[in-house]
């Protein structure tokens, strides 16, 4: 069993800062924790405009403090998103995030991402793996 808080792991490794400068991550449970998933809680700034695209992942988000405009670039579709609002990235869209007051959530990634990711050029996370145990 784990037990673990966000407070916990502020200002760790597991507490990943954007080097965009949009967004900081509290990575609770990552893939050396061996368990299929990831767990983050993540915050996006007021004011930004993050594009992003899971090639490798999918992300389940459910937003707990603030508001966002989702805009899903493969079929142009907008959404609003406020707390108690979830959205799922089963098909890998290309989607944008244009945050209205900042924006608190809690994602979970399968695959489990090991919390070195941050978005490259295209706003993909890279597919890293831990070593397997020996």
């Amino acid at each position: 069993m784990i037990v673990r808080s966000f407070k916990d792991i502020e200002g760790t490794d597991r507490h990943v800062k954007a080097k965009s400068g949009t967004w900081e991550s509290k990575r609770i449970v990552l893939a050396k924790e061996r368990v299929g998933f990831s767990l983050h809680e993540t915050i996006l700034y007021a004011g930004t405009e993050t594009s992003m695209w899971y090639a490798n992942h999918i992300e389940a988000v459910v937003c707990t403090q603030g508001e966002a405009e989702l805009t899903d670039r493969e079929t142009g579709e907008t959404y609003i998103i406020t707390p108690g609002t979830m959205y799922l990235l089963n098909g890998h869209e290309r989607h944008t995030l244009r945050v209205k007051e900042d924006f608190h959530c809690i994602c979970v990634f399968n695959p489990p991402v090991t919390g070195r990711e941050d978005h490259d050029e295209n706003g993909v996370y890279p597919l890293l793996t831990e070593p397997e145990e020996v």
